[in-house]
């Protein structure tokens, strides 16, 4: 199979908001291409898209309507990445078992309900 563009795109009631706090978390910037889809662009790359759902249902996090996809963003150090997530709109989902372990992760949402983790 010939792949020429791997894309993962999001559902959002609100697209806007979902693109622009995934550019801020990647360091990217947010392309609006039609009225329906926006992508997030890092350099040359769009690692992830973001689509009108207008029904959309965020997922449950770790219980309920079940978890579609997520994102694991690995960090060299969890606190200011945590800052930043946060000042972008983030939600605390889970606070890490031993945030001082050499490895490990902490649960967030984003702002249309997708559970991601910053891990290190």
């Amino acid at each position: 199979m010939d792949i020429t563009m791997r894309v993962v795109v999001f559902d959002a009631a609100d697209p806007e908001t979902e693109a622009t706090f995934g550019a801020t978390l990647l360091g990217g910037t947010v392309d609006h291409e039609e009225d329906d889809w926006w992508s997030v662009r890092v350099g040359d790359d769009e690692p992830v898209c973001v689509q009108l759902a207008p029904d959309h249902q965020p997922p449950q996090w770790p219980d309920g309507l079940p978890q579609q996809v997520h994102l694991d963003l690995v960090v060299p150090a969890l606190g200011p990445a945590h800052d930043e997530a946060m000042a972008a709109g983030a939600t605390l989902l889970q606070v890490a078992d031993k945030p001082d372990a050499e490895h490990g992760f902490q649960v967030y949402a984003d702002p249309a309900g997708h559970p991601f983790c910053l891990c290190w």
